[in-house]
């Protein structure tokens, strides 16, 4: 599903190159769960962009369901990211000014999804992740657990086969972080493939395989974080 070839990424500082991803090759099998563990500054994230179409390497060849990426076009990147997958950062990114309905809502309505289909996805995944008693109340009146869930709705609202967690629990305390992780890891069991970017060793621990990230290269050796 998933295969990066010798993927090489840097970016420009100033008037210096620095390296990013550095000869980074990676196969991911349909619906396994993958977590990608690495420090702060390894190239983690850099990694999740181009895996997610947000970002394009330098150079080597990432193949995305037998269709080589680096021959699209931008439109034809938005279509694969509006399609295929679905992404949850550490930040949340809920409209603040919108209930957790209309932010689970809107990335349909783009989609020109009509509203009788809408209102039916949304209650669905709202419910899916056991808020139904909070779907009009906005972020400020959510905690950051509830948040979170709200950002899986909308992500599960897309139906995508690959999902994308940047840090998921990062800014969650440890109650709420477990509750994530349950979700996540049903999603898993329910057929998507997982990739999940942390730095916390007890995150990584469950998904099926563990894959370090230490200055740009992979490794499947710990490193020291």
């Amino acid at each position: 599903m998933i295969e990066l070839r010798h993927i090489y990424k840097s970016y420009t500082l100033g008037e210096v190159m620095v390296p990013v991803l550095r000869d980074v090759s990676l196969h991911v099998r349909p619906h396994e769960f993958v977590s990608i563990l690495g420090p702060s500054g390894s190239g983690k994230s850099t990694l999740m962009n181009i895996i997610g179409c947000l970002d394009v390497p330098d150079s080597g060849d990432y193949i995305l369901d037998g269709k080589h990426i680096a021959n699209c076009t931008e439109d034809q990147l938005s279509d694969i990211r509006g399609e295929k997958i679905g992404f949850i950062f550490q930040q949340f990114n809920l409209l603040p000014d919108l209930t957790a309905y209309e932010n689970v809502e809107m990335p349909l309505i783009y989609r020109k999804m009509s509203a009788s289909e809408r209102h039916e996805r949304v209650i669905k995944t709202l419910t899916q992740v056991g808020l139904k008693d909070r779907m009009q109340h906005k972020p400020s009146q959510l905690s950051g657990g509830q948040q979170q869930r709200v950002a899986i709705a909308r992500v599960l609202a897309g139906n995508p086969s690959i999902i994308l967690a940047d840090e998921p629990t990062g800014n969650l305390d440890s109650a709420s972080g477990k509750e994530i992780m349950e979700i996540i890891k049903k999603l898993w069991k329910a057929g998507n493939t997982i990739l999940l970017i942390t730095h916390d060793i007890n995150v990584a621990n469950q998904a099926e395989r563990k894959i370090y990230v230490h200055d740009g290269r992979l490794s499947n050796k710990e490193v020291c974080l």
